[in-house]
């Protein structure tokens, strides 16, 4: 009996551990802020495949969206981070849904963006 009581609390204990690692944020980190794209040439063109981050918005593949809160998760290489979303609707342009993002820094000035982690692609920030 001892043991299933000891058990029961170490779970209890450890889950709300894993709970708190999670903050959220009402924005974007000022650190991630500012215009993206795929290489150097990019950011010097009317290239369209990048993406630019401010403090409640995201343009990008996902249209112009309105960013409701940020997550941010400790990660082996650093802080991750994922946007919660609000975008209208492509075909509509008056109803709206909701994604994600995930943001994972990997430099300074590098970033790798995608709606999941399979689907990550490298980004660097425009001058």
């Amino acid at each position: 009996m001892r043991i299933a009581v000891l058990l029961v609390v170490s779970v209890a204990i450890s889950s709300q551990a894993a709970i708190a690692d999670i903050k959220r944020h009402a924005s974007v980190p000022a650190a991630l802020q500012g215009s993206w794209a795929t290489s150097a040439d990019a950011c010097k063109g009317a290239d369209k495949s990048g993406v630019t981050l401010a403090a409640k918005t995201y343009v990008g593949s996902a249209g112009n969206c309105n960013v409701v809160w940020v997550s941010e998760t400790a990660g082996p290489g650093g802080a991750i981070y994922s946007a919660r979303l609000r975008c209208p609707n492509e075909r509509t342009q008056q109803e709206w849904s909701e994604s994600n993002l995930v943001i994972r820094p990997d430099d300074t000035d590098k970033i790798s963006v995608g709606p999941d982690f399979s689907s990550l692609k490298a980004y660097q920030r425009c001058p």
